[in-house]
């Protein structure tokens, strides 16, 4: 999808990292913030995911050069239903869903005991990051 949208989109590892959870709903949880941000970056942006530990913690961070979250209404994007702004939707045709995507990343990892924020500014970007816990065998 990323090259067809002619996005540039990597991976950076930091090695292995094992978080104890489901892991369709992990995918789920990886694969909508990455479709996000590819939705919401123009032809030539960038896409970068990071995994990394931090003591405990599982933290990956999904970055775009898209078009970035106004703050007003980074408060708001986790809720269910709540359509992603006129700004965002408008800056890609077909940019819209149905509301659901981030509350269900949310839902996702608070089932998981983890956390996850947004730092954004208009026209430069966002940064999506997800901290869950090590699994204790781990």
């Amino acid at each position: 999808v990323a090259q067809d949208q002619g996005i540039m989109l990597t991976a950076e590892l930091n090695g292995r990292l094992v978080v104890q959870g489901d892991a369709q709903w992990l995918e789920r949880l990886l694969l909508n913030l990455v479709d996000n941000a590819l939705k919401f970056t123009l032809r030539g942006g960038r896409t970068i995911v990071r995994l990394a530990r931090e003591g405990q913690l599982a933290v990956m961070h999904v970055t775009d050069t898209g078009v970035g979250i106004s703050p007003e209404i980074v408060p708001h994007i986790f809720e269910r239903f709540f359509q992603a702004d006129q700004a965002r939707s408008s800056s890609k045709a077909g940019a819209r869903g149905a509301g659901l995507g981030l509350s269900l990343v949310k839902w996702i990892v608070d089932q998981h005991h983890g956390t996850i924020g947004v730092d954004s500014r208009p026209g430069e970007g966002s940064t999506f990051t997800v901290r869950l816990p090590l699994s204790p065998t781990y």
